[in-house]
């Protein structure tokens, strides 16, 4: 019998789901972090273990997969994982194309997938492209790990006298130790782990707060101008900052709920590939 495998992984964690061919649910599974890009080998451990978890003893064999993960815009390090996964067949996308089939379904629209990461697609008759989602050194726009990065660096502005000096900044300061201790955290930490001080920004009457976010927001809001082009479409934001976000742009466009998720999306995807791999 043949098992349909659906994954959804980004820079916080990994959830998989597995279905048969009636579209039944079978099993869930859950584990670390999956961007195929910047940690293969951390991505192929929590790939395998929340897929073990969700087969539970099935024979993965029999699985045909779609994974939608995080930096798997990098073909090459998209092909390396999927040279090592057990199951019969595997397509491998970004993460945001499983989010935006999910919560799109047929119809057409946007998808602002805003979480440790960020990325965009839009999909119009049926074609779907992705904007962004080039990782936290070089996007990730409005992203809670580009977010918490700039707040610490704002921090540190502030000490130097180059911008205000408020409550929230003085804080950050003294959490970390100074500006010691905050270029020592910088230095090693993962986009995770900047992303941690985000909830700090979000709903906060600090000035600096107001300043930061008011600017993502901004940003933001231009990326989407540019996506919507001549015809308008409806805006769908996930991820633990969509609600942020669709608060602060709801006058401007139709904001509508996802139908489903980034597993729905891969396993709907996955049903298809059996199709493909059929004919």
């Amino acid at each position: 019998m043949t098992i349909f495998l659906g994954i959804d992984g980004g820079g916080t964690g990994c959830r998989a789901a597995v279905s048969d061919e009636a579209g039944c649910i079978l099993g869930h599974g859950t584990a670390g972090p999956a961007n195929v890009n910047t940690d293969l080998q951390g991505t192929l451990a929590n790939v395998l273990a929340a897929a073990e978890e969700a087969l539970a003893g099935r024979d993965p064999g029999q699985v045909i997969a779609v994974l939608g993960l995080a930096g798997a815009n990098v073909r090459s390090a998209a092909e390396a994982l999927r040279a090592s996964l057990p199951f019969a067949h595997t397509r491998i996308v970004s993460d945001a194309v499983t989010a935006a089939r999910g919560a799109l379904g047929p119809n057409d629209g946007i998808v602002a997938a805003m979480g440790t990461g960020s990325v965009f697609a839009v999909q119009r008759n049926g074609v779907m492209r992705q904007f962004g989602g080039r990782g936290f050194l070089l996007g990730d726009e409005g992203s809670g790990a580009v977010l918490g990065r700039t707040l610490l660096s704002r921090a540190l502005r502030a000490e130097d006298g180059f911008a205000e000096m408020t409550p929230l900044l003085h804080g950050i300061l003294d959490e970390f130790g100074g500006v010691e201790g905050v270029i020592r955290f910088a230095t090693t930490a993962r986009p995770a782990e900047f992303g941690t001080l985000t909830p700090r920004l979000i709903g906060s009457d600090d000035p600096a707060a107001e300043a930061i976010f008011g600017a993502a927001v901004a940003e933001v809001q231009g990326i989407l101008t540019t996506l919507q082009g001549s015809s308008p479409l409806p805006v769908t934001f996930l991820g633990g900052l969509g609600p942020a976000y669709a608060a602060r742009l709801s006058d401007l466009w139709t904001i509508r709920p996802a139908l489903g998720s980034g597993v729905d999306g891969a396993l709907a995807m996955a049903r298809e590939l059996a199709l493909v791999t059929e004919a």
